[in-house]
């Protein structure tokens, strides 16, 4: 990735003028505001054309957030509920999937799949994915086929599925199961799209919003209201399949379309791109084939640090900084951060000097943040003319510490130990004791719960439950 420090852009530019036109562009920023200042830079590139100076723009953006702080709006939910309920969902995944393993050996499903993108799902469960009622056809949304443990999680807690059906994952023959993937033909009344194998959930959603788009304009269904929501992993944007279609995204102007694109950096059998950067190299192709890209890379942790980085000597850093290390960092603690990412520069070691080890270790990756991710989808759900797609940084098996979080492994982790089933419980705050950890039990509050009685209230606001296939 190219330096950003203005030694790598002006070879042949004096110190003192080069610093004058930065202050300048600073102080623009600062008296006239962003948007001005874009305005105006765009002016400046379409001059410098004309006069024979232009250059091609960088085709991606600094390794930051889309959207600035100051522009992020005012989250509407109870946080600390939602990440209770989360918890919760989170936990009842992973046992499932443990308990289907230690019952059968090598019955399979996936751990840390979900784990990566449980507030992903959260943000759009609570806030936005609106199920079908009597006077709207209801959203559509596309689910990461590995994470269905999540969604099955969730429908426990809604009363949609019992105790019985989560026990027998993946048994659908002896047990009268849940099918391995999201499958209408095998859940019928559940699932109402086939996303299990990689790729086709991608190019379904666009010919989906492109169909719906086309009952409209031919007036044969209203559809104007509805959106196709898409979340997908950063590996299955290798399959053809997964980007086939996105020209004609963006042809049609489907912005009645979402992807989430889970960048955990990990796929099947090892990192997406171990030497690069993955979610670079997406944002080119989604703003070479004409879509809105925005990115959510760092939680809310890291703004104090970036208000301090006057001379973003962070944002340097994360550029010359490879996935393959950022996966080596994520399964490491604070102390190792400190020394291996923030000592490498004695610039960014004295942003974090007045640190302890624990607060660098709490800074998150913006996939798990549920402000960060509600400014990105609403900004998506509002943006018009161009399909959008999010990209999210998460770590894949997220809470799962040793066992496998951030780790090569974590894709194939099965089966847990008792000890990381407690360091699980414990980091979560989880209303479980040793023993009911030990056998694995689902979390379930009473009826009356505030969880139970807020995750209901907000499907109810959103047209009721979902996925479900009528």
């Amino acid at each position: 990735m190219s330096s950003l420090t203005p030694e790598s852009i002006r070879p042949s530019v004096d110190d003192e003028t080069c610093q004058e036109w930065i202050d300048a562009l600073r102080s623009m920023v600062r008296e006239e505001g962003k948007q001005a200042t874009k305005a105006l830079l765009d002016a400046l590139d379409q001059e410098a054309r004309m006069l024979g100076v232009g250059q091609t723009k960088a085709p991606f953006s600094a390794y930051q957030n889309t959207i600035s702080l100051e522009d992020q709006p005012s989250y509407p939910g109870h946080l600390e509920l939602e990440q209770r309920i989360t918890s919760m969902i989170r936990w009842n995944a992973l046992a499932m999937v443990v308990r289907a393993n230690q019952a059968y050996g090598e019955l399979g499903g996936h751990i840390a799949s979900y784990a990566s993108c449980a507030e992903i799902f959260e943000v759009g469960f609570n806030h936005f994915f609106r199920a079908r009622t009597d006077s709207f056809d209801g959203d559509l949304v596309y689910f990461q086929p590995h994470s269905a443990p999540g969604v099955y999680a969730r429908a426990y807690l809604e009363d949609r599925l019992s105790e019985r059906d989560l026990a027998n994952y993946r048994q659908e023959v002896p047990g009268q199961g849940l099918c391995s993937y999201p499958h209408p033909w095998l859940m019928k009344d559940f699932w109402q799209v086939p996303t299990g194998s990689m790729g086709i959930g991608p190019i379904s959603a666009i010919y989906q919003a492109r169909f719906m788009r086309y009952l409209e304009h031919r007036q044969l269904r209203e559809t104007g209201e509805r959106h196709v929501w898409g979340v997908f992993g950063d590996g299955e944007m290798d399959e053809p399949e997964s980007l086939a279609a996105l020209t004609l995204a963006a042809r049609e102007n489907l912005d009645n379309l979402t992807f989430i694109v889970n960048c955990n950096l990990q796929r099947l059998d090892g990192p997406v791109r171990g030497n690069g950067q993955i979610i670079q190299e997406l944002e080119s192709l989604f703003i070479g084939a004409g879509w809105n890209v925005i990115k959510v890379l760092w939680g809310s942790e890291w703004d104090t640090l970036f208000a301090l980085d006057h001379e973003h000597v962070l944002l340097q850093r994360f550029s010359e900084t490879p996935d393959g290390e950022y996966q080596n960092l994520g399964s490491k603690d604070g102390d190792y951060n400190r020394h291996k990412f923030f000592e490498k520069d004695p610039k960014t070691a004295a942003l974090v000097k007045h640190m302890t080890d624990a607060e660098i270790n709490a800074l998150k990756r913006g996939g798990h943040d549920f402000k960060k991710l509600y400014a990105a989808f609403a900004h998506a759900k509002h943006h018009r003319g161009q399909p959008t797609v999010i990209l999210a940084k998460t770590k894949k098996g997220y809470g799962m510490g040793g066992a496998g979080e951030s780790k090569m492994t974590a894709h194939q982790a099965k089966k847990l130990d008792i000890a990381s089933l407690l360091a699980f419980r414990d980091r979560f705050s989880l209303p479980l004791s040793d023993a009911q950890v030990e056998r694995l039990e689902f979390v379930k509050p009473a009826p009356d719960s505030p969880e139970l009685r807020y995750l209901k209230a907000r499907r109810a606001d959103l047209g009721g439950y979902l996925p479900r296939r009528f």
